[in-house]
């Protein structure tokens, strides 16, 4: 019989797109550097003090931009009940995360898990869950078409400069026009608030990366203006940067 539940640490240097399929339900948390998650058409980012609830056999693509460090919590299907959804991120509470380092010492065997181990795996999966019930924002803007798509691809490459809308239509081969249409009805908001949260987005993996100031942040992510950068950075985060990066250590 192999265990109910079991956990690991691993570190991971920066890879690109790589699809990742278990047949657990599974707890991934982040401890330094940011991922990428994309399933069902949605995408997130995962920084330091959050984690990511993946639905068993269900795919899940996962890039990692710069060098990270995850804890991980795998449980049996017939153990816990299913997450409510394939994929969310929320953040972790300081119940929560003691559970994952209580759970560390249960790493993957073939016997089952002591009494203890059992009611700790548990209690970890009935907050998590619990947790997962409030989404963090840090949702990516994804795309269905190819045109969205290329466009996001094209908008993202180009934070830290003047991109202008106008620009991007034309690398994708729509009017302006219509490309907004695409915007509203596939990504649910406009180009510019997209570009906004892209640009907020990117300044959290700066901010897990290391320690550059917040005004070097600001300006390699496309604002000229830090008090701009800061009024967008609170708008999606409900935190100033620094607060924000204060969080990654719990």
């Amino acid at each position: 019989m192999t265990r109910e539940a079991y956990a690991f640490t691993r570190s991971f240097a920066p890879t690109g797109p790589t699809e990742l399929l278990v047949d657990r339900h599974y707890l991934l948390c982040a401890s330094t550097g940011a991922l990428r998650l994309e399933a069902e058409g949605q995408r997130w980012l995962l920084p330091p003090a959050r984690a990511a609830l993946l639905r068993a056999g269900r795919p899940c693509t996962v890039a990692i931009p710069q060098p990270a460090t995850t804890a991980s919590v795998l449980f049996h299907v017939d153990f816990v009940a299913p997450p409510p959804q394939d994929l969310t991120v929320f953040d972790l509470d300081p119940l929560a995360r003691a559970l994952v380092a209580e759970c560390g010492a249960w790493q993957e065997a073939d016997e089952p898990l002591p009494a203890y181990a059992r009611a700790i795996f548990g209690a970890l999966a009935a907050v998590a869950w619990r947790l997962a019930e409030s989404p963090s924002p840090v949702v990516m803007p994804a795309g269905r078409s190819a045109e969205v798509r290329k466009a996001l691809q094209l908008t993202e490459e180009r934070l830290g400069d003047e991109v202008r809308f106008e620009d991007v239509a034309a690398a994708v081969g729509l009017a302006p026009r219509s490309l907004a249409r695409r915007f509203e009805a596939e990504v649910g908001m406009t180009w510019r608030a997209t570009l906004r949260r892209m640009r907020v987005l990117r300044a959290v993996e700066h901010l897990a990366a290391d320690d550059t100031p917040v005004t070097t942040i600001a300006h390699e992510v496309g604002y000229g203006s830090l008090s701009a950068f800061n009024a967008a950075f609170r708008e999606l985060t409900g935190a100033t940067p620094s607060d924000y990066r204060a969080t990654f250590t719990g």
